[in-house]
């Protein structure tokens, strides 16, 4: 039996959040966690979906018709997936379309609740089989910048920026001297960028003078070459965000009494907050209920 078999890296976006909607040039970071999906045909014309968290527990199954993609379930996850699948085949038509059936596996080596990706990389996991334009698949799917797709596809830190809405990659070399001091906090619970995106829109009146604020500490941070100058950029970030969606930065939210600097990744609210620290940091927040605490090298390809 053929088997394909596609891998996307999951991703972090360090600076830009919001913004990068709007052409903000933004640091992202693609992770040592990530995404693979199988595919093995089979005679039978369907396709049989399974889908294994990062303990390989089973946590999706689903059987479609070929090629309409017709399933008995009404489940909002096998809607999802069909949107997904039907955009790759408006994209590629010979996609699902000759008669084969296939069994797809895919696995995370993450837990869904990170928020490092189980989407963006399952979309670039889905267009590589499907021989579709990722961020074309993305655009059509669920929309978003583009950055996570940008992740999923390399393996080094890239600055990424939007340009007549279409992306725009630039690998870097972000290896801070003092990453042993960096530090990626889970704060227990999923944030769902979609509701982060829309109640920034409902804000933002005039997004210029931001991205080109945020462009500037993108570049500062990535050739920040002391802790101290990094802190202070994380610091001027979390206040410009703070004042466009109107909410108090993580660090007067939650940890005011931290010994270092804290910034939210992403939407903010959920997933993932940087923590600039030393060896009691991973102490300090397991203190707090967040036991979640992944070092810089552990966590960034």
């Amino acid at each position: 039996m053929l088997v394909e078999k596609f891998y996307s890296n999951g991703k972090l976006l360090l600076t830009g959040e919001y913004l990068v909607l709007d052409g903000a040039t933004s640091l992202a970071l693609p992770t040592k966690y990530g995404q693979d999906l199988t595919v093995e045909k089979i005679t039978q014309p369907f396709l049989i979906w399974e889908s294994f968290d990062e303990i390989g527990s089973n946590w999706f199954h689903s059987k479609f018709e070929l090629p309409t993609l017709n399933s008995d379930s009404h489940d909002e996850i096998v809607l999802t997936l069909i949107n997904i699948l039907k955009e790759a085949q408006n994209l590629n038509p010979k996609f699902l379309a000759d008669g084969d059936g296939f069994r797809v596996r895919t696995k995370l080596s993450f837990p869904k609740n990170w928020g490092l990706g189980t989407s963006s990389t399952l979309i670039n996991n889905i267009a590589g089989w499907a021989k579709v334009d990722a961020f074309e698949l993305l655009k059509n799917s669920f929309g978003g910048s583009g950055y996570d797709i940008a992740c999923a596809q390399n393996n080094s830190p890239i600055l990424y920026r939007l340009i007549k809405s279409k992306p725009s990659i630039q690998k870097v070399n972000f290896n801070p001297h003092f990453k042993n001091q960096l530090y990626f906090v889970h704060l227990n619970k999923k944030q769902i960028s979609r509701e982060g995106i829309k109640n920034y829109r409902e804000f933002i009146k005039n997004p210029l003078r931001f991205t080109e604020e945020i462009s500037d500490l993108s570049r500062q941070l990535l050739n920040c070459k002391n802790l101290s100058d990094f802190d202070k950029i994380i610091a001027g970030h979390e206040k410009i965000i703070s004042s466009i969606i109107q909410k108090k930065p993580i660090q007067e939210e939650l940890f005011h009494d931290y010994f270092g600097q804290t910034k939210s990744l992403g939407a903010w609210g959920g997933d993932f907050i940087l923590a600039t620290g030393n060896d009691d940091t991973t102490k300090y927040f397991k203190n707090k209920g967040f036991e979640t605490v992944v070092s810089y090298r552990d966590m960034v390809l």
